[in-house]
């Protein structure tokens, strides 16, 4: 049974608005990983992102403040970035810098996510 809590919530707003954008705005194909490593492993993506949700799920009771916060943007976007890989056989990608690879809002969940839990793990 789903258990509608602040974490389940949050990740589904951040999961809508990352598959709304993807499926609104124009986007490349990503068959790879972040700047476009690894073309064409989306299976080993799939069993990465199973494993990152599974990590996820167990410490989201046992990890507070911002720690908190960086797993629920980590599921957000893992969970969008593997519906893409599940359903398309690709990520989209559509904001595009012109300095950087382009990338979608599921890949600054998961950036951001990774870089609070870095500082919540550092710290405590």
């Amino acid at each position: 049974m789903i258990k509608f809590d602040k974490f389940t919530l949050t990740s589904l707003g951040l999961i809508l608005i990352d598959q709304i954008s993807k499926f609104l705005l124009e986007s490349s194909k990503n068959y790879g990983a972040a700047f476009g490593i690894l073309q064409g492993w989306k299976l080993l993506f799939v069993i990465v992102g199973f494993f990152v949700i599974g990590f996820i799920l167990y410490y989201k009771d046992k990890i507070k403040g911002y720690g908190y916060y960086g797993l629920i943007l980590l599921f957000s976007g893992t969970i969008g970035n593997l519906v893409d890989r599940i359903v398309f056989g690709y990520v989209k990608d559509f904001i595009d810098l012109g300095f950087w690879p382009s990338f979608n809002l599921a890949d600054s969940f998961n950036t951001v996510g990774v870089i609070l839990l870095i500082i919540y793990f550092w710290k405590n």
